[in-house]
């Protein structure tokens, strides 16, 4: 089953969202060489894709678990999270319906 990974990151974030950001993407890539990520990217904390430095609010990922606690598993060891960028995750199931 799919699942949606919502995250918001706390604030003034964004020096620790880039260091940590490589063991980040490689996680992500991990899933997505398995066939398993549909989507994943960050929330830009202003209306632009290049936020410079207002940073990013948060992240959305959703992928491929094979159980809720699984993905709340793979969400709580996210370097985001352990390292403190994320300061709230919200893990649910997600029923994708279109595209």
């Amino acid at each position: 089953m799919n699942y949606a990974i919502i995250a918001l990151d706390r604030p003034d974030s964004l020096q620790a969202r880039l260091a940590v950001r490589p063991q980040h993407l490689e996680r992500l890539e991990r899933l997505k060489e398995q066939g398993r990520l549909v989507l994943a990217g960050p929330h830009p904390a202003a209306d632009s894709e290049t936020p410079g430095d207002a940073g990013f609010t948060g992240s959305l990922i959703v992928a491929e678990f094979e159980s809720l606690e699984a993905a709340e598993r793979w969400a709580n060891e996210d370097p985001y999270l352990t390292t403190g960028v994320y300061e709230q995750v919200l893990v649910k199931p997600l029923k994708i319906v279109l595209p």
